[in-house]
């Protein structure tokens, strides 16, 4: 089952829409390193997470998946971050938290391979179905998620960047979590040693108002996270999460200095929750509706779809295209995820003890 998993990653990529004809292959308009084409590639594999997300949602609802963090309102900064990473860094690497679905999957990782790992079934890549959905490692698509603990990979993130450097590798790190994860203390020493050093860390703030239940406000005085970039001497940014030309930009720049030698940056990308903490949170107990609707108004999807539109790169037909082949790719995921038989007990506490 796991070769079938990636031989699907082998053979699926984003789905892309036709080219129309005479539309311009870049904008004087759009960030260096950035094409039209490429937001036709982040639009399309928008698509695909936001389907995958809605799925994976659903499966909870029906009893098939244990616990779901959603993606949804976050998928501009994570794709956005991704292209800039790929297109500014000389070499990358990411330490991912538990709501990056868009993230892993921009980096490599199927549908078939997430839902495997929804559904606790024989074949999920990442820690062969023994860990929370989205957790473990996949080296060879440049992502870690280590733990559902909050904070504890940024320092991880910060060692790795060390060791690179020592072993004369020039990579930069990206370090993604949410805006309650700087209020612990493994984030600030973090921090601290990435400055002081000057190391190639990115440490990428998800900031969609809410830790939990607790909204940022309740959790700092400070009207920014990024502007705690000060206390250690780095640059620091805050841009709006749900625009993916500002998120690239953001984070494309974090990466040049980086790489240049600069040191690490915060960049904090502010955008929306649209659905509770996680499946297993009431979201209704804290939040007023009218607040999520007003939320809704920001939907990175849309305002990416009505971008193109207006700019000529995509018409309605090519849009149900791109729908459709999304809803098609993460229907075939489900039917053989649910298919797949789930891991045998006899291997259960293989890598949890030393063998011989």
């Amino acid at each position: 089952m796991k070769g079938d998993a990636v031989n699907a990653r082998a053979m699926t990529q984003p789905n892309k829409p036709s080219k129309r004809e005479g539309a311009p292959p870049q904008s004087q308009d759009l960030p260096e390193g950035l094409t039209s084409s490429d937001l036709l590639d982040i639009y399309s594999t928008m698509v695909l997470v936001r389907k995958l997300d809605e799925r994976v949602w659903a499966l909870n609802r029906q009893g098939q998946a244990a616990i779901v963090a959603s993606c949804q309102g976050h998928e501009a900064a994570q794709l956005a971050a991704v292209w800039a990473l790929r297109a500014s860094a000389p070499d990358y690497f990411c330490f991912t938290y538990y709501r990056d679905l868009g993230v892993t999957t921009a980096l490599g990782l199927t549908p078939l391979e997430s839902i495997l790992g929804f559904m606790a079934k024989d074949g999920e890549p990442m820690s062969g179905a023994r860990q929370f959905p989205q957790h473990g490692a996949m080296p060879e698509l440049k992502f870690v998620n280590s733990s559902s603990v909050i904070g504890p990979h940024a320092p991880q993130a910060v060692g790795f960047a060390l060791s690179r450097r020592m072993t004369g590798r020039d990579t930069v790190v990206a370090c993604f979590f949410g805006d309650g994860a700087t209020s612990q203390g493994e984030v600030h020493e973090a921090m601290n040693f990435a400055s002081i050093h000057r190391l190639p860390v990115i440490f990428l703030i998800e900031n969609n108002g809410y830790a939990i239940s607790t909204p940022t406000r309740r959790q700092m005085a400070i009207e920014h996270v990024a502007q705690r970039a000060a206390a250690y001497a780095m640059r620091g940014t805050t841009v709006d999460g749900t625009d993916v030309i500002a998120s690239y930009q953001a984070v494309s720049d974090a990466v040049m200095y980086a790489a240049a030698g600069n040191g690490p940056s915060i960049v904090e990308l502010n955008v929306e929750r649209y659905l509770p903490h996680t499946s297993d949170d009431d979201d209704t107990l804290y939040r007023a509706r009218a607040e999520v609707e007003e939320a809704r108004l920001r939907d990175p999807l849309k305002k990416l779809q009505e971008l193109l539109m207006k700019a000529g790169l995509l018409d309605a037909g090519e849009d149900a295209q791109i729908r459709e082949q999304a809803q098609r790719e993460v229907d075939e995921a489900t039917n053989e995820a649910d298919a797949a038989p789930y891991p045998d007990d006899g291997d259960v506490l293989a890598h949890v003890y030393a063998e011989g």
